[in-house]
């Protein structure tokens, strides 16, 4: 129930940073954002959209994120959750493409700060042996928001509802949803890790025997494992801190710089492939000579894989071992975008297309639990903000190379880029990643 209502807060954040694909046709079409080379850099203006994103999830991952190490998952979770909400519901109101990016870059922000905390908060609540299929079903949940905001995009966008702009609509539906978050924080308790670590046990042990009396009972050996607060009495004073001490500096120390250096190549090369297809689809769609509404109603149907396909991940997540999954769904997304790119068959870009995302989707989990699980808790967010922020620059930049690549090469330059990503990930996590798979989550750290 918990990881669920942690995951129905990242509904609102994936329906608002996937509508980055879907709303730029119809700001085209409201003549807002230009095609072609009229935008920054001489690039169109859904790049600069893009990267606006993505601008404000670095900032928000590098340097705001850590502030769930010192005031707690569950009060940043929320504060997150609404910033970006209402940020979001400015840019809705905004008439020109400079007033929708710099509100863009703001929401995006709030959104970098959400996503990295969600990562600290489902790794501290899931026991080892399920904490694989807590993420699959974190995002499973959490992508049940692309095929809303890709279907609302295709009904709302050629329209205009109550005089009003349907693109303006697509993007006030995601802001006001995310109001939900005072009800969803309600049923929320703090991370049992984070309180431990602050030195407040009671807390974290009332929290655990609360857990504890709502359902089965787990398993005597994992109850009482050092990686629950109840079992690091002796590790943890009344009175001591944790968290709030903790300083960036020491992912760059032994025993985690390999492990920061390796995850940052890593990020900087996955973004490249989960984002390029994701913030893109529609108009690689239509770069295969489909119209707007066609390609949107197209991208829609392979959204429908987004929510779906994290559900075969809770049958793989804790079978195989974390890094192996990511080095499998790296190779699966090279080949089947080199694939797609080739494509002009509806059926054959819509198959493709959902193989692309279940892909990328096993990428993405995978990766979720494993980067969290390489930190111990009390750098935990920080950590993952650091690695994960680089995905974001990342993002940044391969906007405007993956638009370049549309206008010189077509699709075929694009998957080729993505390719070359692929291979990046799978050769930085197989030579340098450690295996994390079952093992608890601070001695993994050691």
């Amino acid at each position: 129930m918990l990881i669920g209502l942690i995951s129905l807060g990242g509904v609102f954040e994936f329906y608002d940073l996937m509508m980055t694909a879907y709303v730029s046709p119809g700001l085209v079409k409201a003549g807002l954002f230009h095609l072609g080379q009229a935008g920054l850099f001489g690039q169109s203006d859904q790049a600069s959209f893009a990267s606006a994103t993505f601008l404000g999830f670095f900032v928000g991952a590098l340097f705001v994120a850590r502030v769930a190490d010192r005031f707690g998952r569950r009060s940043v979770f929320t504060f997150a959750l609404i910033s970006y909400a209402l940020a979001t519901l400015v840019m809705a109101t905004r008439q020109t493409a400079v007033g929708i990016d710099l509100w863009r870059m703001i929401s995006g922000v709030g959104m970098g700060v959400e996503l990295v905390t969600i990562d600290a908060y489902v790794s501290e609540l899931a026991p080892a042996r399920l904490r694989g299929r807590a993420f699959a079903l974190n995002q499973a949940v959490q992508f049940c928001a692309v095929p809303i905001v890709a279907g609302l995009a295709w009904l709302l966008i050629p329209r205009t509802p109550l005089g009003v702009a349907g693109w303006r609509w697509v993007m006030a539906i995601g802001a006001i949803g995310a109001l939900a978050a005072w009800a969803i924080r309600a049923r929320l308790p703090e991370s049992p890790r984070w309180l431990a670590r602050q030195g407040r046990l009671a807390e974290a042990e009332a929290i655990i025997a609360g857990l504890e009396g709502a359902g089965p009972a787990p398993p005597r050996r994992v109850d009482r494992s050092p990686s629950t607060p109840l079992a690091r009495r002796s590790e943890t004073r009344e009175g001591e801190t944790g968290a709030g001490e903790a300083r960036l500096g020491e992912i760059f120390a032994p025993p985690y710089r390999r492990r920061t250096l390796m995850l940052v190549v890593f990020n900087i090369a996955q973004a490249i492939g989960f984002y390029g297809f994701g913030n893109w689809a529609p108009t690689l769609i239509a770069s295969r000579g489909h119209s707007v509404v066609s390609s949107l109603a197209y991208a829609a149907a392979i959204a429908l894989a987004f929510p779906l396909s994290p559900l075969l991940g809770v049958l793989l997540a804790d079978r195989f071992e974390r890094k192996h999954l990511i080095m499998a769904a790296a190779l699966i997304t090279a080949t089947a975008g080199l694939a797609f790119s080739h494509q002009s068959a509806p059926a054959t870009i819509i198959a493709l297309g959902v193989v692309l995302t279940a892909s990328n989707n096993l990428l993405s989990f995978a990766y979720h639990a494993y980067q969290a699980e390489l930190y111990p808790t009390e750098i935990r967010a920080a950590a993952v903000g650091f690695v994960y922020a680089w995905s974001r620059l990342s993002t940044v930049a391969s906007s405007y190379i993956i638009a370049a690549l549309l206008q010189g090469f077509g699709a075929g330059g694009v998957f080729a880029f993505i390719a070359g990503a692929m291979a990046v990930v799978v050769a930085s996590v197989g030579l340098f990643g450690p295996r994390t798979s079952r093992l608890n989550l601070d001695r993994t750290s050691h």
